[in-house]
């Protein structure tokens, strides 16, 4: 997480700067297909040219820094349908709505939730599956994003 954040650090003024909205960051190691994900945003929506200005921008930041020893393929993405919640306004903004959730550790057994999102606070969210809610601390959080629902 440590790694994350100061990623976070160094990233973000640059997107901003370009007026783009930062998202968050993803990165999965997995050798030499490791990747780490930017995801932007804008109002007008994010395009292919969005996406080249803020890598362009990152790429350079991550050679001056180089805080990732192995290879990596740097992606600079919209939020999709099924945007990604890294942050405490991210999940209030869709109380309501549906989400998935994956947890570093189980919470009654279970590490996977998928559900409607009731409540939001400073520490925790309650999410409802089938009719049963779970209060998850934010800390125990590995990936939470919407569902897409069509």
């Amino acid at each position: 997480m440590a790694k994350i954040d100061q990623l976070t650090e160094w990233l973000k003024p640059a997107a901003e700067a370009l007026g783009y909205e930062f998202l968050g960051i993803e990165y999965v190691g997995q050798g030499v297909h490791s990747v780490l994900r930017i995801y932007i945003d804008h109002k007008n929506g994010i395009g292919v040219e969005d996406c080249t200005k803020v890598s362009h921008q990152a790429s350079g930041i991550m050679e001056v820094e180089d805080p990732i020893s192995s290879q990596y393929t740097l992606e600079v993405s919209s939020p999709g349908l099924d945007r990604p919640l890294f942050t405490l306004p991210h999940f209030e903004k869709v109380v309501g709505q549906q989400i998935n959730i994956r947890c570093h550790l189980g919470v009654d057994g279970r590490r996977k939730f998928k559900g409607e999102l009731n409540e939001v606070d400073a520490h925790h969210l309650v999410i409802t599956v089938d009719n049963q809610p779970y209060e998850v601390d934010f800390q125990d959080i590995d990936k939470a994003n919407l569902v897409a629902i069509f």
